[in-house]
Parts: structure tokens; C-alpha cells; sequence
């Protein structure tokens, strides 16, 4: 855990250096692609008073694979675990059911408003769809696989409201300061149920695991501390994110609570075109609590095998339209792949996310 606090330093310590100037000569009706953060990036900016942005984000994610900590391990080692819920009747000694891929899309619509020049208001709220394959072993012992079967659930998650402060003195659209204090509130739901093949054989209709439903159930807090700063054609940042569960769910768990540093370089090649490295740590602690109506031999229905550390690489192009029927209009995409994943497991390890974005200020 200490490399996630000397990381999450770092980027605190990057975004508290006093903001650089803009280039030289820049025009005061010229948008620039690095004056905002990667698309993946969220309360990184604010607006001027009166100012509205509204925002589309599609993310992608797919994982992929079992771990244990930093180890990957085969279906037919997973289901060498004990099962937490083995103590009633007709239920295995160990795990039986292993998911083996998971895909998750999520749209997010998003709308700022510039309340004053230093104060943004900022509200979001999605709409996922999630995918989950998974192997059965024929129960209650042994290696024989049984068969595989999928789950799928779509639905709103979570919304998000609050609000963007600026702390610099705003002498300069190109380099800002923000601090960010959001609240997510529980409107996704917490029950969702499908059908699942089971050690014996059978078909039963079952609800889904944590990572599966859409909602949190809980109030959450998000605050983070953000700054962008810019030298020639070159812009970089970074942001300290966290999330924390402010009450327990009527289910009767909370999501862990997770914290996040991230820290990017762009080169801008003009105005309207440039590219981004962006380096994300995090860690995401474990549900805390259960909920009495996810019990099965599966990893999946564990409390205990959530959250971990991780280090993200990601990738991104960030273009703006500054003539014509395009101007104003923002496009980013930024690619994601996994540096390193230490996982409070065993669980489905991430392999990918993809992330592009819209959006219009006016």
C-alpha cells in the first residue's frame, strides 16, 4: 500500500506547482485541445460565468483472466478456494462457478454550468450495460466442467452533482487549479437477477453479484484536487480522486472505498490536434458488508474479493474544432491497458479500457 500513497503524493505535489503561462501571442478566440484534461478525466475544469458545457463519454471495459494478488491463476486453481457459503445444505466445499470475462459499456451524459469564474456547477448521470461469462464445475468436488453460461444486466447507474472551485487566480484560460466536491446519489438499482447454471445441473434464477449491479445504494462523497499547467506545446497535470461511502446500503453493504492519482503530459501538434500519456494508480478497498441474497460457490458473491491496487497506462488523441460548424465542439478517445494489478483476489483481472468523449462549450 505504500507505493499507492507515494504515487497519489506525486501527483498531489504536481498539481499544487504554480501554474505556468500561455503561449505567447495566443489569441483570445483561439481553443486549444490541451485546456482540458484526457477524456478519461473527470472535474478537471471549470467554466466562465454563464458559460454551459454539455459532455458525452462512452467507456468500454473488458477483463478478462483470474488473480490472485499479482499471481493469474486457471479456472480449475480458482475453484481450489474454499467457499464462504458452504455451511447450508447442498452448497460445495469449494468454489464451482468461475467467471472467466466480463464486459462492461457505460454512456455518460454530463452538463456544467460556469456559476461564477471561479464556481462550476456539474451534474452527470449513466446508463451501463454489463456481460459476465462464466464456467461451472459439476459439484460438489473435482475438476469436471459442467458447462458455461452468461449473465447480463443493463440499467442507470448512480447520479452525480456538485461543484468545481477554482484556486488559482484565473489570469489564464490555459492553466487552472480546481478543487472538485461531488456527491453521487443512489438511483441505480441494487437487485438486478438472471439466470445462472448451477453446480448440480440446474437453471435457477439468481441475483447478481456485486460487480454486476448498477448501483451503488449508498451516498457518496468525490472529492478531488486538480491542475493543468502549460509550457510551449507542451501542457501536463494531474488530479488526486477519491470516493468514499458516506452510509450502508438497504441491501446491507457498502462499495470499498477507493482512492485514485493520476499524472499526464500532452503535445499539442497545432491548436486542435494533440496526443496524451497519462499514468493512473489506484486503490480500491473491499466491500464492506454482504448482502444476505448473493450466496453461491462463486468468487463473485465474496465481499472479500473486491478492490485491490493497480497501475493503468493510457493513450489519447484530443481534437477541437476552431472554424466552421465544428468549432467549439471537442472529441477525445484515450486507450488504457494495466501496468501492474495486486487484487484482494481471486477475481477477474482488467485488460482494457476505452474511453471517448464529446464535448461543446457555449
Amino acid at each position: 500500500m505504500n507505493t499507492r500513497y507515494l504515487l497519489a503524493g506525486a501527483a498531489l505535489g504536481l498539481a499544487l506547482t504554480p501554474a505556468a503561462h500561455a503561449h505567447e501571442g495566443d489569441g483570445g478566440n483561439v481553443t486549444y485541445a490541451t485546456d482540458h484534461a484526457p477524456i478519461g478525466v473527470s472535474a478537471d475544469h471549470r467554466h466562465n460565468k454563464g458559460e454551459w458545457m454539455l459532455s458525452y463519454r462512452y467507456m468500454y471495459m473488458d477483463m478478462g483472466g483470474n488473480r490472485d494478488g499479482t499471481n493469474s491463476l486457471s479456472p480449475e486453481e480458482v475453484i481450489t478456494y474454499p467457499n464462504r457459503f458452504s455451511n447450508p445444505p447442498m452448497m460445495p466445499p469449494t468454489l464451482r462457478v468461475v467467471p472467466e470475462e466480463m464486459t462492461m459499456q457505460m454512456h455518460m451524459v454530463g452538463g456544467m454550468y460556469g456559476l461564477t469564474d471561479r464556481v462550476t456547477l456539474m451534474a452527470m448521470g449513466m446508463y451501463m450495460t454489463k456481460e459476465m461469462d462464466a464456467i461451472t464445475f459439476q459439484g460438489p468436488m473435482g475438476t469436471t466442467r459442467l458447462g458455461e453460461f452468461t449473465t447480463e444486466v443493463s440499467g442507470f447507474g448512480d447520479v452525480t452533482l456538485g461543484a468545481i472551485f477554482g484556486l488559482d487566480d484565473g489570469a489564464t484560460p490555459h492553466s487552472q487549479v480546481n478543487a472538485a466536491l461531488m456527491v453521487s446519489l443512489p438511483t441505480g438499482s441494487l437487485d438486478e437477477t438472471d439466470e445462472v447454471l448451477t453446480p448440480m445441473n440446474t437453471r435457477n434464477t439468481v441475483r447478481l453479484p456485486y460487480g454486476m449491479q448498477p448501483g451503488s445504494g449508498t451516498v457518496d462523497l468525490k472529492p478531488s484536487l486538480t491542475a493543468r499547467q502549460r509550457f510551449g506545446d507542451w501542457s501536463i497535470g494531474g488530479q488526486l480522486a477519491g470516493v468514499f461511502r458516506l452510509n450502508e446500503n438497504d441491501e446491507g453493504y457498502a462499495r470499498g472505498d477507493s482512492l485514485a492519482a493520476t499524472a499526464w503530459a500532452a503535445y499539442e501538434f497545432t491548436p486542435s490536434l494533440s496526443v496524451s500519456g497519462r499514468v493512473k494508480a489506484q486503490s480500491v478497498e473491499k466491500v464492506d458488508g454482504i448482502d444476505p441474497n448473493i450466496m453461491a460457490p462463486t468468487q463473485a458473491a465474496n465481499p472479500d474479493f473486491y478492490g485491490g491496487d493497480t497501475v493503468e497506462a493510457l493513450l489519447g488523441i484530443n481534437l477541437v474544432g476552431n472554424s466552421g460548424a465544428l468549432s467549439g465542439h471537442r472529441l477525445g478517445v484515450e486507450l488504457g491497458l494495466p501496468v501492474y494489478r495486486n487484487l484482494n483476489g481471486p477475481q477477474m483481472e482488467t485488460d482494457l479500457t476505452l474511453t471517448v468523449g464529446w464535448q461543446k462549450a457555449f
